[in-house]
C-alpha cells in the first residue's frame, strides 16, 4: 500500500532522561525509505506500508531491547501529512 502516515510515540519506562532512547529511535527511522518529521511528542513517517511497519519494528525492538517501553501508533492512509510535506 502506498501513502500512509503513522505518527509514533514512544516511552521508555522507567527511565529518566528518555533522549537517549528517542535519538536512537529517529536514527532508526531516518535510516528506513520514509520521510520522518518529528516535532516535541511524536514523530510523523510517511511512505509505503512495507518499510513504515519495518521501520516500526526495527525500533520498538531496538528500544526493548534497553528496557521496558510503550509505543504509540496511529496508522491512517487518509490523513495528509503535515504541511511543508
Amino acid at each position: 500500500m502506498t501513502g500512509i502516515t503513522a505518527q509514533v510515540s514512544l516511552y521508555p519506562l522507567p527511565q529518566s532522561p528518555l533522549t537517549p532512547e528517542m535519538s536512537e529511535a529517529l536514527q532508526i527511522f531516518q535510516g528506513c525509505a520514509v520521510e520522518v518529521e518529528p516535532d516535541a511528542v511524536s514523530t510523523l513517517l510517511v511512505g509505503d506500508d512495507s518499510p513504515i511497519f519495518a521501520a516500526l519494528q526495527k525500533a520498538f525492538c531496538h528500544a526493548a531491547e534497553q528496557g521496558e517501553v510503550v509505543m504509540v501508533v496511529t496508522l491512517s492512509n487518509a490523513c495528509p501529512a503535515r504541511a511543508g510535506n
